[in-house]
């Protein structure tokens, strides 16, 4: 079990690496970098915004001595960004710095990526952590109960309940949230925006966590939709799988109650498939729903800031969002790895490769 633990870890290395260097690359292609950005906003362009990248990227091209600037100017904005440098000096400065866990300063935000990172972290993980958790407490009882109920009238309702989630997008979702409940059109019972009220600090101790669930209740509802219903359906299926095979037979024909046969013997096998889906739901909950969610709901976290460094071409800030979201992503897999453990001693990982 050890070896395997030193080979996953010691894999995760060259794993950041490859993943580094081939957005490096991709990233120093793309047009409309922080040099162009930088031009484009002492010419009175908008270098920031979405539908700027042409005009940004003309701006960075031929057109910049015939505009008026000082060729002198221009090389101070590459010296300063640290572009008056080849492209492999620039990837082998990066991976120095990362190797020594220096993520750098932001372009634009004045600050270290690190020290970014640190401050947004709270928001993504609240809504990650609470996600996760409410998904699994929900989605697991219920699959169990729809396959115990296999076909009855209330597993065919709640089948279609879920269907019906899981094909409705968690933004769709969380702006219909806001129309019923925050104010839209008809109630005002939850607050539509930030992790906390603005008199948070005068508060008490009960009430802090009390406002604190309460802003964390239409961005979360709205997280658990699509993965609730992806887990349901999985521990349905574990478990209607597990109950026809000769075991659960042979443990109901020696007089064992259901429960004790349910929860005594299926539960644990039935468990396995569902633990196997753990990283990929908590990856999907903090990557890929996070960023819509946190713009909804005016959140600042990992995601949105994330998105706002793409925007404006802030690679210290892409770059360093980038290895925490891979690192945070491969050591959930390998705990799920070791979760398997824990639900059947009989898987030997130390007979495995890496």
């Amino acid at each position: 079990m050890l070896r395997y633990l030193s080979r996953r870890l010691l894999l995760i290395i060259p794993t950041l690496l490859c993943i580094l260097v081939v957005n490096f690359l991709i990233v120093q292609a793309a047009p409309g970098g922080p040099v162009e950005q930088a031009i484009a906003r002492l010419q009175g362009f908008g270098g920031h915004s979405m539908g700027g990248g042409g005009e940004v990227a003309a701006v960075g091209g031929a057109g910049r001595s015939s505009r008026g600037l000082d060729p002198a100017l221009i090389e101070e904005i590459k010296h300063h960004y640290g572009f008056d440098k080849p492209l492999h000096q620039r990837l082998w400065l990066l991976l120095k710095n990362y190797a020594q866990l220096d993520l750098g300063n932001s372009f634009f935000r004045g600050a270290k990526v690190t020290d970014l990172i640190v401050q947004k972290l709270p928001v993504s993980l609240s809504l990650g952590l609470w996600a996760t958790l409410i998904t699994y407490l929900i989605s697991i009882p219920l699959g169990i109960r729809k396959a115990i109920r296999n076909g009855s009238a209330f597993d065919v309702w709640s089948s279609t309940a879920i269907i019906v989630g899981y094909a409705m997008p968690a933004f769709l979702f969380a702006i219909l949230l806001i129309v019923v409940f925050a104010g839209g059109s008809y109630v005002n019972w939850f607050p539509v925006q930030g992790l906390v009220s603005d008199n948070f600090d005068s508060l008490s101790t009960l009430g802090k966590v009390g406002d604190y669930l309460w802003h964390l209740v239409l961005p979360v509802t709205a997280l658990v939709i699509g993965g609730f219903a992806t887990l349901t359906i999985l521990t349905k299926n574990s478990f209607l799988n597990e109950i026809s095979r000769q075991y659960v037979i042979t443990a109901r024909a020696k007089g064992l109650t259901e429960r004790r046969v349910l929860y005594g013997h299926v539960f644990r096998n039935a468990m396995l498939l569902v633990v196997a889906g753990v990283p990929s739901a908590l990856i999907e909950v903090f990557f890929a729903g996070s960023l819509l969610i946190e713009t909804i709901f005016n959140l600042d976290g990992l995601g949105r800031m994330s998105y706002e460094a793409a925007v404006s071409r802030d690679y210290p800030v892409v770059f360093g969002a980038l290895f925490l979201f891979t690192l945070f992503g491969l050591l959930i897999k390998l705990i799920g790895d070791l979760c398997y453990t824990l639900l059947d001693p009989r898987i030997d990982f130390s007979a495995r490769t890496a």
